[in-house]
């Protein structure tokens, strides 16, 4: 009867404590240069304290549900996750033709690109419960490129992590400026990134002191980690659930060690 009795008490502890638990989400609405812009904003409700706060970067889509779920994901993970806008409101697309095109409009200028990103940081430590000394970001794609970018400009973070993303190599004085540590997660036979790019990517950071990794998943493609990928009529982009599954594995490693003692 005692355990029985236990038991119950147990299990009604239990389930009470996974309700309590709750991704809570919303979107926020700001500016940057005179352009609207909404980011999404995930965590969870049943973590105390301040905790790291992770900037998250869509791919050249734009700000989908795709890039939402992976921000729910890292909230589920006892993050603050903050999903950047950087085309503008309610611009996200299927078209490649008009992913291109918004994503040209920011990267033309490599200081519109690094500003647009880091009015995005700004929202992300302004909120309550960011431990804003214990920050990082990752991003998708063009995503990946624009982490790159915002290291590079020395923005206050412990790393980032770009996932097939291009391969941007610092220039000597960019290399001076970066603060935060690096990890790459290539597709090696993503074809938008050459052997050349690689190679060039390479040599640039060994001549620097930035602490930087890349790991080189065999036999895949770019978008490696987006289910979707395959249905986007793209030959150079595909699924891989594999890459997906340890890419995470690697981000989260590199996260633990990032933010030990939290």
């Amino acid at each position: 009867m005692k355990k029985t009795l236990f038991l119950i008490i147990l299990i009604s502890i239990l389930s009470t404590g996974t309700a309590l638990a709750k991704v809570v989400s919303q979107s926020i609405p700001y500016t940057h240069d005179g352009v609207s812009l909404e980011g999404f904003l995930a965590h969870d409700d049943a973590v105390s304290g301040k905790v790291p706060g992770i900037l998250v970067v869509h791919e050249w889509w734009g700000l989908n549900e795709y890039i939402r779920s992976r921000a729910e994901q890292l909230a589920r993970m006892g993050y603050v996750a903050f999903a950047v806008d950087m085309y503008g409101r309610g611009k996200s697309t299927e078209h490649p033709d008009q992913a291109a095109a918004w994503m040209k409009t920011v990267n033309a200028s490599m200081d519109q690109w690094l500003k647009r990103a880091t009015a995005g940081l700004d929202v992300l430590t302004k909120q309550p419960q960011v431990d804003t000394a214990r920050l990082a970001a990752i991003g998708y794609c063009f995503g990946g490129a624009t982490v790159q970018v915002l290291a590079y400009g020395g923005a206050d973070l412990k790393g980032v992590v770009s996932f097939h993303g291009s391969l941007i190599p610092p220039s000597i004085e960019q290399a001076k400026m970066t603060r935060a540590k690096i990890l790459i997660g290539h597709g090696a036979t993503d074809p938008m990134n050459t052997p050349e790019a690689m190679t060039a990517y390479v040599n640039a950071m060994n001549a620097s002191s930035i602490d930087w990794q890349l790991i080189a998943y065999g036999g895949t493609r770019h978008s490696f980690t987006n289910p979707d990928a395959d249905k986007r009529g793209m030959a150079a982009l595909a699924y891989s659930p594999a890459a997906d599954r340890r890419s995470w594995q690697h981000m989260t490693f590199f996260f633990n060690e990032l933010f030990s003692g939290m």
